[in-house]
């Protein structure tokens, strides 16, 4: 049973990480398997061999949720693309109460000083996003790319590898990282398809991002966790008008508006339900 179990929490997670806006890290601290998905996030393999019967069924689950959900998105995409995006927009509006609450607990027992550290940390992640938005060459990063090239390749292996260091973080979510870098709709065609040579970048910056990022977070989350939560902040809002799409017409902004509000609740009452 609690192999099935990690199956199903397994699905969830891949069903998170593909939803640009929800937080892998999110679900997994809500489902109570963070903290050993972060240990076991190492170059020992021993450590890891050790393991295996938690992290073998947990990452079967996350692949089945990613394949069978990227199938579900390219289909919005291509037909609601307008729709879709402002129901990524509202599940991201969600996941901000989230931070900000952890960023008060986190900071309760803080002099001024750190807290100014906070906000600052949390403008220079907003404009670096909002530099995104004016530096990427296709708007709303939904050019789909089937063919490999030494470029695409590079900017599939670090954007993957971001995206995976961005998917350890509680409250952020490495999908909509690459849909601000621009390969989102790339990677998830590449899911759905089955297009290898496009994923082979992808799944090597997953692996690099993943081992070489896990120290650098619990580092982080350790020694400075307000100013960490408070670039997150940042860039969680940032990500907003990045992917901002318009309205069109009256018929279409109110269900734009309507899907947003949905994705807000969505988002909002899955992160409250996270301890702190």
């Amino acid at each position: 049973m609690e192999i099935v179990k990690l199956i199903g929490i397994g699905i969830i997670l891949g069903i998170a990480n593909v939803i640009p806006g929800v937080s892998g890290g999110t679900m997994a601290v809500v489902f109570g398997v963070y903290e050993r998905l972060i240990a076991v996030i190492t170059p020992n393999i021993k450590k890891i061999l050790a393991q295996w019967t938690f992290w073998l069924p947990l990452f079967a689950g996350t692949g089945i949720g990613i394949i069978l959900f990227s199938r579900v998105i390219t289909f919005l995409f291509e037909h609601y693309p307008l729709q879709t995006n402002w129901f990524f927009i509202g599940i991201i509006a969600g996941s901000i109460p989230m931070i900000c609450n952890r960023i008060r607990t986190e900071a309760k027992s803080q002099s001024p000083a750190p807290k100014i550290s906070i906000i600052i940390c949390a403008i220079i992640t907003f404009v670096i996003m909002l530099i995104t938005l004016f530096l990427r060459p296709d708007e709303g990063g939904q050019t789909i790319y089937t063919m490999i090239s030494a470029k695409l390749f590079l900017m599939l292996f670090c954007g993957a590898a971001l995206a995976a260091i961005a998917m350890i973080i509680p409250g952020i979510s490495g999908s909509f990282l690459m849909l601000v870098i621009g390969i989102y709709s790339t990677v998830i065609a590449a899911v759905s398809s089955l297009n290898i040579p496009l994923l082979i970048p992808v799944a090597l910056g997953v692996l690099a991002g993943l081992l070489g990022g896990a120290g650098l977070i619990r580092i982080l989350m350790a020694r400075v966790p307000t100013q960490t939560y408070g670039a997150i902040l940042g860039l969680v809002a940032g990500s907003i008008p990045v992917i901002y799409p318009g309205f069109g017409s009256v018929t279409t902004a109110i269900v734009s508006i309507i899907c947003a509000a949905i994705g807000f609740l969505v988002s909002y009452f899955s992160s409250r339900s996270e301890k702190n």
